[in-house]
C-alpha cells in the first residue's frame, strides 16, 4: 500500500515539475525573437521572415523532431504578429489574448498564492491547484499550504502554451482524461497546422469554379486542402502576398477537397498529406486549364509562376506588321498598347484575358514619341492605347498613362474599353442597317439594258416591274417591293419552284426607258405616276396593276399573279431597253 502511495507521489511530483517547466518555457518564447525581427517590424518584414523560416523548417523537408517543434514555434509566432489585435495585446500584456500571463498573483483566503491566465478570479478559474505539502489530491484544501493554479484556456480546454491537460494525462496514464479524447484522436488542429483558410481566399465550390474561374478569363491560384493538413498558414500567407503584389491581375481561392470531393475528383486533384497549389492558366490557348505548381512555396517563385500563366491574348507586333494587316477589319474592335517595355506588360495581359471575346489585342515596343510611326498614329505621350473601330476609324483612347497601382489601372482601362465597345456597337448597328439597305437595293435593282436579260430573262416565269416617273415614286416602289420580295407568297401547284425562285423584281424609270413601255398597251396606265407590270417574257404576256400602291395591295396583286387569278394580255412587241 505504502509502495503504491509512493509511486503515486512520485508520478504527481514529476507531473508538477513538467507543467512548471513547459509553462515557463512556453512563456519565454518571444515571437519577435522566434521570427528574428525587431519589435517595430512592418508586416512585410514579418511575412518575409516567416516565409524564410517556415520553408527552412517545413515538415516536408525536415523529418527530425527538433525541426518540427521549431516549425510549430514559427507558426505560433506568426499567428500572433500577423494579427494586429493579437500583436497589440502581446506588446501590452505579454499575451496575445490580452491577459498578463504569469503575473504576481494574489493571496487567497488560505494564505496561498494563485496564478491566473484567462480563467477569471479564484472562484471562476479553470485549472489545477497543487499544494506543495498536500499534493496527493488535486485541489487540496490544506489550510497552511501554498496553492499554484494554472489556467488552460477556460472552458475550451485549450491553453496558451500549445498543450492540453487531456493530452498530458493521456501521455502519462494512457487513454483519455476527464472524458476527453487526446488531440490525436479528436482531430483538433494546432494553430498554423490546419483548419479553414483565411477569408481573403475565396472558398471555391462547383458553382464558383464554373462562373468565376472558368468563364471570366482571369488567372486564379487555387489552394487545395483538407482541414487536417499541416502547414496551411505558410501556404496561405505566401499566396496572399503573391495576390497582393498582382492585385487586379490575379484571383486566389481555396478548395476544400473534403467538402468538395466530387469537384476535386472531376478536376483530377488528388488529396495528399500537404496542401497543393494550382493555377488556372490561359497560357496554352483560348480555353483555360488547371495546372499544379510543383516548385518551392516562396513568394518569389510562386509569383514568377503566376505571372508566366497570365493570359497571353495580346499579339506582340511591330507597327510595320500591324500596318500591313490594317486593311483586314472584322466585327471586333482592335486595341493596341504602345510602350517602351520589352515584354507585354502584366496589366495588358490581364485585360486581354478579361476582354478576349470582345476585342482583338495588340502591343508593340517603341523607343519614344519621335518615332515616325508613332507620330503618324497621333500619339504624343507614352504609354498609350490606340483603338480601331470595326469600320477602320482610329481613336487615341489614352496617352501618357500613369499607373498608381495595378488594380486601379486595370479598372481605369476597363472603363475606356467598355466605352469604346459601346461606340463600336453603334457603328456596327449602322453598318448592318446600311448593309441591309444595300442588300434590298440589290434584290430590287433598277432595270437597264445591261441587266434586263438577267432579271427578266426567259428562264424567269414572272418579272414584276415597278414603273415610276418621280424620285418620290421610285423610293415608294423600292421600299414596298423590297419588303414583299422577302415574303413567301402562296401560289398554284402548277409552278414547280418556290415563289422567290419564280418571281424577280425590278424598278424602271420611264423618263429614261420609255421604249420599254411601247411593247405594252399603255391605255390603262399612261397617266399613272407609279404602277406595276407583271411580265412573262417567255409567253410575251403582261398584266398591269394601277391601283393604290401599298404593301397590302401590291402583295395581293403578286399573290393573284402567282395563283393564276389575273388575266394576262399579249404584248405588242418585244420590250427594248436603252
Amino acid at each position: 500500500m505504502n509502495k503504491k502511495k509512493n509511486d503515486m507521489k512520485l508520478m504527481l511530483c514529476c507531473l508538477l515539475w513538467f507543467l512548471l517547466y513547459v509553462s515557463v518555457e512556453s512563456k519565454s518564447l518571444d515571437p519577435y525573437k522566434v521570427l528574428g525581427v525587431d519589435k517595430d517590424a512592418s508586416q512585410r518584414q514579418i511575412q518575409k521572415a516567416f516565409h524564410k523560416l517556415s520553408l527552412q523548417y517545413h515538415p516536408d523537408k525536415n523529418k527530425n523532431k527538433g525541426a518540427q517543434e521549431k516549425f510549430s514555434e514559427i507558426n505560433n509566432a506568426y499567428e500572433i504578429l500577423s494579427d494586429e489585435e493579437k500583436r497589440k495585446n502581446y506588446d501590452m500584456f505579454g499575451d496575445a489574448r490580452g491577459s498578463t500571463g504569469f503575473d504576481g498573483g494574489s493571496s487567497g483566503n488560505r494564505g496561498g498564492h494563485t496564478f491566473f491566465r484567462s480563467g477569471g478570479g479564484p472562484g471562476g478559474q479553470s485549472g489545477f491547484s497543487f499544494s506543495p505539502d498536500d499534493w496527493q489530491t488535486t485541489g487540496g484544501q490544506s489550510g497552511g499550504s501554498k496553492s499554484y493554479s494554472f489556467s488552460f484556456g477556460g472552458n475550451s480546454g485549450g491553453n496558451s502554451f500549445g498543450f492540453d491537460m487531456g493530452d498530458v494525462f493521456s501521455n502519462f496514464f494512457g487513454g483519455s482524461f476527464g472524458g476527453r479524447q487526446s488531440r490525436g484522436d479528436s482531430g483538433r488542429s494546432q494553430s498554423g497546422f490546419g483548419g479553414s483558410p483565411k477569408k481573403s481566399l475565396v472558398s471555391v465550390n462547383s458553382g464558383i469554379y464554373k462562373k468565376e474561374v472558368v468563364e471570366k478569363g482571369f488567372t486564379w491560384l487555387l489552394l487545395s486542402y483538407t482541414p487536417s493538413m499541416k502547414g496551411m498558414q505558410h501556404y496561405e500567407s505566401t499566396i496572399e502576398e503573391v495576390a497582393s503584389s498582382l492585385k487586379g491581375a490575379l484571383e486566389v481561392g481555396s478548395l476544400n477537397c473534403e467538402a468538395e470531393s466530387s469537384l476535386c475528383k472531376e478536376l483530377g486533384i488528388r488529396v495528399r498529406n500537404t496542401p497543393r497549389v494550382y493555377v488556372y492558366s490561359y497560357k496554352a490557348g483560348d480555353t483555360g486549364s488547371l495546372l499544379e505548381y510543383t516548385g518551392d512555396v516562396t513568394v518569389k517563385e510562386l509569383k514568377s509562376f503566376a505571372q508566366d500563366h497570365l493570359p497571353k491574348f495580346s499579339k506582340r507586333v511591330t507597327l510595320a506588321q500591324f500596318e500591313a494587316n490594317s486593311g483586314k477589319w472584322g466585327s471586333l474592335p482592335k486595341v493596341m498598347l504602345l510602350s517602351t517595355k520589352k515584354d507585354t506588360p502584366v496589366i495588358w495581359r490581364a485585360l486581354s484575358g478579361l476582354y478576349r471575346k470582345r476585342f482583338v489585342f495588340y502591343d508593340t515596343q517603341v523607343q519614344d514619341v519621335s518615332d515616325p510611326s508613332v507620330k503618324q498614329l497621333g500619339v504624343d505621350q507614352l504609354p498609350a492605347v490606340v483603338g480601331w473601330l470595326s469600320n477602320g476609324d482610329k481613336q487615341i483612347l489614352k496617352s501618357g498613362i500613369h499607373v498608381k497601382d495595378m488594380k486601379s489601372a486595370i479598372g481605369d482601362l476597363s472603363s475606356l474599353l467598355d466605352g469604346f465597345e459601346k461606340k463600336n456597337k453603334k457603328i456596327a448597328s449602322s453598318q448592318s442597317t446600311k448593309s441591309q439597305a444595300d442588300s434590298n437595293k440589290e434584290s430590287v435593282p433598277l432595270l437597264t439594258a445591261k441587266n434586263f436579260d438577267a432579271v427578266c430573262g426567259e428562264q424567269t416565269p414572272v418579272c414584276i416591274v415597278g414603273i415610276f416617273k418621280s424620285s418620290k415614286g421610285k423610293e415608294k416602289l423600292h421600299t414596298i417591293l423590297s419588303s414583299v420580295s422577302q415574303k413567301s407568297l402562296v401560289r398554284r401547284q402548277n409552278f414547280d419552284s418556290g415563289p422567290r425562285d419564280s418571281v424577280s423584281y425590278a424598278i424602271l424609270d420611264t423618263s429614261k426607258q420609255s421604249s420599254f413601255l411601247n411593247a405594252f398597251d399603255k391605255s390603262g396606265f399612261k397617266s399613272s405616276d407609279t404602277f406595276l407590270i407583271a411580265y412573262k417574257r417567255r409567253k410575251s404576256k403582261f398584266s398591269a396593276f394601277t391601283g393604290d400602291i401599298t404593301s397590302e395591295e401590291v402583295e395581293k396583286f403578286i399573290g393573284s399573279v402567282l395563283n393564276g387569278d389575273v388575266q394576262f394580255s399579249k404584248t405588242r412587241q418585244k420590250p427594248t431597253m436603252k
